[in-house]
């Protein structure tokens, strides 16, 4: 069977200038259609070019905006003109940006670093073109500079056609010339294709086919759309969103057996079907969809919205703060509990300035206690990983040494981010804790290099283990995430006797008590069969990675997109 991971790699692993040149033209013809593109690459010439390439193609005047950090709901979106209002002493609105952008692109420096509030408002503005009651039909273009813990909203890049990854390619690329796509044969079904092919590489989201229908018939324009349009609109959108390799093919059984006698045959003058042919186009934009997936994918697929326990817990590594940290709203407060946000203030008395004046009344704006508003501000926490590792069985060894591969290569990147990692052990009747959380390269080498492995699976023991490291990780001011590397076959209740049944039941248990204890989690089932572990990420409300022979490197990836 061809090694699809070394494939996908070869041939989609170099950043195209070609497929970026022609995504900035498709985007340049219909922004608002194609809702825009997240372009994962550092500030330098290589981005800038390709911003120019999307300038120089679009119409003349075409409006053009960066979107200012921490830009408020008003300013966005439109709303009380302060200035105006406070002359006039009654409310006087005013256009937000994105409806004085509108018919053109809205640019987003430090894309993985917006609000969740900022991209659910964008999304939703994406979605009607409208911004409080304006007109506001654009294209938005996403810049991620690919912070490690930090990824673009999920709800937001679902809703722009391409994805675009520029890290690798020199100028030498970027000054080739791009040639023009061919033309090819017509395709008889061509949105069924795409649903085919969203559906083959695991894409659950109907926005993939649909964005890709619009780039298909833009590419063929008056013609009809054909493979080899088919072809570029899966490898632009479809691929970047791939969540899984499409499963190979039966094998053909040896010798088939012989028709029926009563079987109708062939009249003469009917032409036989070739089955090979009437299969080809499909393999061929299958293959070549696969070629176009990015050596990355188990980064991609885990780079998705939070998780429930992650939404209940709040972004690992981030906190809320009352003095200090990045604004990222205001709300109604003391302003000696906190930082006075003069202009929220402003803004909440402003309306109210026609019916508080009178004639004992000296004061140009009058503020009430109720009208202050304080920053929420919101800083970066302490994070610490809790590995929490299955260490029985038969493949022990091999699961062992992928773990302590990830948990060595994320130590080394804690002295940058300032993150612990922890290890949990279970096997035999139990768990341990084989490493408490630390930085130490050192001390973790030294408890790695002495865990054992083999005995029965007390998967419920580790989980509890797990949960009570990362609670006391909590308390003491830290970000808890767990990582859980099982493949779920429980077989030694929590009492250290065996019985698959109690074992099983007191697994679930144990993860449904993770969730309800709000901790981000990520089960990586390291099974060759079976969907046991699956069932136990659905308990605690995790996300699921089946890897079964996971590199180390793959692992530490996994958990930085997902936690």
């Amino acid at each position: 069977m061809r090694d699809h991971r070394r494939s996908a790699g070869e041939n989609g692993g170099t950043p195209s200038w070609a497929d970026a040149h022609l995504a900035a033209r498709l985007l340049a013809a219909d922004p608002h259609g194609l809702g825009g593109a997240v372009l994962r690459a550092a500030p330098g010439p290589i981005r800038e070019r390709w911003l120019e390439a999307l300038r120089a193609a679009l119409t003349p005047g075409t409006p053009w905006r960066r979107l200012p950090p921490g830009i408020g709901d008003d300013a966005l979106l439109g709303g009380l003109d302060l200035a105006a209002t406070l002359a006039a002493g009654r409310p006087i609105s005013r256009a937000g940006l994105l409806a004085e952008v509108d018919g053109g692109i809205v640019v987003v420096p430090m894309a993985e670093r917006l609000s969740p509030g900022t991209a659910s408002r964008l999304a939703a503005v994406l979605d009607t073109g409208m911004a409080s009651d304006q007109p506001a039909r654009f294209g938005l273009i996403l810049l991620d500079e690919g912070e490690a813990d930090e990824t673009v909203a999920e709800a937001l890049a679902d809703r722009l056609a391409f994805r675009i990854n520029l890290h690798g390619l020199g100028r030498a690329e970027a000054s080739a010339p791009v040639p023009e796509p061919a033309p090819g044969a017509p395709e008889p079904d061509p949105v069924g294709s795409l649903c085919a092919l969203a559906e083959a590489f695991g894409i659950a989201s109907l926005r993939g086919p649909i964005l890709s229908a619009r780039v298909a018939r833009a590419l063929a324009g008056a013609r009809p759309i054909g493979q080899a349009e088919i072809v570029s609109a899966a490898r632009l959108v479809l691929a970047p969103r791939a969540t899984r390799l499409p499963a190979p093919e039966e094998p053909a059984p040896e010798t088939a057996e012989a028709p029926p006698a009563d079987s109708p045959q062939e009249q003469p003058g009917q032409e036989r079907a070739d089955p090979a042919a009437a299969e080809a186009p499909d393999d061929i934009v299958l293959e070549a969809v696969r070629a176009a997936i990015p050596p990355n994918l188990l980064d991609q697929l885990l780079a998705g919205g939070q998780h429930l326990a992650a939404a209940k817990a709040g972004r690992v590594g981030q906190a809320a703060s009352a003095r200090t940290g990045r604004p990222v709203g205001s709300r109604r407060g003391d302003p000696r509990r906190g930082r006075l946000d003069l202009l929220a203030t402003l803004r909440t008395a402003a309306p109210w300035q026609a019916l508080r004046r009178n004639a004992a009344e000296t004061r140009a704006i009058v503020v009430r206690r109720d009208d202050l508003r304080i920053r929420i501000l919101r800083q970066r926490t302490e994070t610490t990983t809790v590995f929490c590792v299955d260490a029985s069985g038969s493949a022990a060894l091999e699961r062992l040494a992928e773990a302590k591969g990830a948990v060595e290569l994320l130590l080394a990147e804690a002295y940058v981010r300032r993150d612990r990692v922890a290890l949990v052990a279970f096997r035999g009747t139990g768990a341990e804790l084989v490493l408490p959380p630390t930085r130490s390269l050192t001390r973790a080498k030294r408890g790695l290099s002495g865990l054992p492995g083999g005995g029965g699976t007390p998967l419920a023991a580790g989980i509890d283990a797990a949960i009570t490291v990362a609670l006391g990780v909590r308390r003491g001011g830290s970000r808890p995430a767990i990582v859980l590397l099982t493949d779920g076959r429980a077989n030694v209740a929590r009492s250290g006797e065996g019985g698959r049944a109690r074992a099983g039941s007191e697994a679930l248990q144990a993860a449904r008590a993770l969730r309800a204890a709000g901790l981000p989690a990520l089960v990586i089932d390291t099974g060759t069969r079976g969907d046991e572990a699956r069932s136990v990420a659905d308990a605690m409300g995790a996300r699921y990675l089946k890897l079964p022979r996971a590199e180390a490197g793959q692992l530490s990836a996994a958990v930085r997109a997902a936690l």
